[in-house]
């Protein structure tokens, strides 16, 4: 993530860091700036207040140091995908930059155990998770897939769209936890997961369903 260099210092990063691992090893409410700072090598227990203000704007900056290289993969993959494309091309677009992010990252990773901490407040997710969602390669993706959907009923769509986000916080944040304590490399590697994943989400968004259609 050579680009973050530019936007945050040395300081900042270490912050950023070590506030990263601890909200995904127990949970944004379990961690406290004082812990973030000691974690982080600062004398200061203030410093996180000092360098990024409230919580909020912390847990705000953690997901914009990864959004931008997610970004890049998602925007190749977007250019590379043609109109008409295949619904699995559509949900590969918006799974598999996440994965190819966390496998160039190297283990170890926290941001998937982080991403699964903050889907689960709805009050922080709804704040810090909206500039991700109106950013321009995600609306792209979001329409691209929109448009390959089967008909369904508006309220069938947006269930099964619910559950297919679930199940991509949760199974990488499930499969990064198991890596973290893997020790004899029997894991699936991200690729693989990320091609388990999209296969999953594109049977959970096409099965038939019970509900009327009329």
């Amino acid at each position: 993530m050579d680009h973050v260099a530019q936007e945050f210092g040395v300081t900042q990063l270490r912050l950023l860091d070590a506030a990263e691992r601890l909200y995904a090893e127990h949970g944004l409410a379990a961690v406290s700036n004082r812990q973030i700072s000691e974690a982080a090598g600062q004398a200061n227990t203030a410093a996180v207040s000092y360098h990024f203000g409230s919580k909020t704007d912390l847990l705000t900056a953690i997901t914009r140091r990864h959004a931008g290289p997610i970004d890049v993969i998602r925007q190749d993959m977007l250019d590379r995908c043609r109109d008409g494309a295949p619904l699995r091309d559509r949900v590969a677009c918006l799974v598999t930059p996440l994965t190819r992010h966390l496998d160039d990252l190297g283990p170890p990773t926290w941001y998937a155990r982080f991403s699964e901490q903050l889907f689960t407040d709805p009050q922080l997710r709804a704040v810090v998770v909206r500039d991700g969602v109106r950013s321009p390669t995600m609306v792209r993706a979001l329409n691209g897939l929109s448009g390959a959907l089967p008909v369904l009923p508006p309220a069938v769509r947006l269930t099964r769209s619910e559950m297919a986000r679930s199940l991509l916080v949760h199974v990488t944040a499930e499969h990064e936890r198991a890596l973290a304590h893997e020790r004899d490399g029997g894991r699936p590697t991200w690729q693989s997961m990320s091609d388990h994943l999209v296969d999953a989400m594109v049977g959970l968004l096409v099965a038939p369903t019970t509900q009327p259609t009329a």
